[in-house]
């Protein structure tokens, strides 16, 4: 059993392992868990609630989840004077499945992001948000039920891979001087500069890994979203990478969108997936004029970001917005939100965001049984208009609850 100095392995639970390239889930697996900063401590504990709840009704008493504490944050910092304790990921990486609330960054030196921190070090290079409606709740667009995609954003590379100098350092000098006189390049001196790296490897994993939940899922669509007509040898280059990763290794499943018109004449046939690709600013006015013509959506990291959050908008804003980073094996399930400081441990934020992580995290585990009645119970707690008070705002007739009560309606409309 591994020594940590400050996580408590518990009794009751086991590891999750991995056998012949898949996760073997014992039937009271060990899930780390970081409670997170801000409202983190108002959600968790609703999150926690729900889930438990769950797998105790669906499963009899039969599977039960063993939370084991482990820190990142505020609260690692009090404990271990680090924003992002060792002993915090190697956890992860031991025990594969984990859950995590929202993360304050440190102002100053150390990390750029928490987040991005623990992605890079883990090596999580699909975040992947499902966004979806839940009727009755309140949209800036007429019809929030035709979106219903999946995205899956590449999560170590492009502009989030930090590699920038600051206008008039040494550094920077250094690098703009090489550019213009090796590369023929013409940056003014008083700029900032960034590099933007986005290789085959990372864009081939990401996409294969789309391709697959699509296969696995029976999904009509993967689309490639890329600013390729600018950035050629990046963005272009990822269109082209995940376009060579569906041709070659899923050739017997896929149909690309010019296979499409030139072979069967636009009449996709059955039991296929169509590969598109859209540029990433037509795409914006996609999601919301023609939303239901896309299902799984693979992108470079910003694009991602922004794409994800606008689709987050369209039902109900990220309060609804579930999310995960994956690797190979390990998954870490967490709100997509920010700590939001000053609601913090007043009981009024919706849970939602960590709620439907959790869902995914159930699922990630095979358990979809559990992970079904969460999601029809939220639906029904939202039918009945009780709510919190982001989604109350936008609701005629709707009772406004905080945090922990909402957590307890959900639970109550368990079936």
């Amino acid at each position: 059993m591994e020594k940590f100095k400050h996580i408590r392995i518990p009794k009751d639970g086991k590891r999750i392992t991995v056998k012949n390239k898949k996760l073997s889930v014992p039937s009271n697996p060990i899930i780390p868990v970081i409670e997170g900063d801000g409202i983190g401590r108002d959600i968790m504990k609703a999150c926690r609630r729900v889930v438990d709840a769950a797998v105790e009704k669906a499963y009899k008493g039969k599977k039960k989840i063993a939370w084991m504490d482990v820190y990142a944050g505020e609260r690692a910092y009090e404990l271990y004077r680090e924003w992002l304790p060792k002993e915090t990921t190697e956890a992860i990486k031991t025990y594969y499945v984990a859950l995590k609330g929202p993360l304050t960054t440190p102002i100053g030196g150390g990390f750029r992001s928490l987040n991005v921190s623990m992605r890079q070090i883990m090596n999580l290079y699909a975040c992947v948000r499902p966004v979806r409606y839940f009727k009755g709740v309140g949209s800036p667009v007429v019809h929030p039920e035709r979106l219903n995609v999946i995205i899956y954003r590449e999560n170590t590379e492009d502009v989030y891979a930090g590699i920038e100098w600051k206008k008039g350092t040494g550094d920077a000098k250094k690098v703009i001087g090489w550019l213009n006189k090796t590369m023929k390049t013409s940056i003014r001196a008083d700029s900032g500069v960034g590099i933007k790296p986005i290789s085959a490897t990372g864009t081939k994993r990401l996409v294969r890994k789309a391709l697959r939940y699509a296969i696995d899922h029976k999904k009509p669509s993967v689309t490639l979203v890329h600013k390729g007509n600018i950035m050629k040898y990046t963005e272009g280059a990822f269109r082209d990478w995940g376009y060579e990763v569906a041709t070659t290794e899923f050739r017997s499943k896929i149909v690309t969108e010019q296979e499409l018109w030139d072979k069967y004449k636009g009449k996709m046939p059955k039991g296929k997936v169509l590969v598109q690709d859209r540029i990433a600013d037509s795409m914006f006015q996609q999601v919301l004029t023609r939303s239901a013509e896309y299902s799984v959506i693979a992108t470079p990291n910003l694009n991602g970001d922004y794409l994800s959050d606008a689709c987050a908008a369209q039902v109900g804003g990220l309060g609804m917005a579930p999310g995960a980073n994956i690797g190979d094996y390990i998954g870490l399930f967490e709100a997509t939100h920010g700590t939001a400081p000053k609601y913090a441990d007043k009981d009024v934020i919706n849970p939602g965001s960590l709620i439907l992580s959790a869902v995914m995290m159930l699922d990630y585990l095979d358990w979809d049984k559990a992970a079904r009645m969460i999601e029809k119970a939220i639906e029904k707690t939202i039918e009945k208009k009780t709510v919190t008070y982001d989604l109350h705002r936008q609701m005629k007739g709707a009772r406004k609850v905080g945090t922990s009560e909402y957590a307890t309606q959900i639970i109550k409309n368990m079936r």
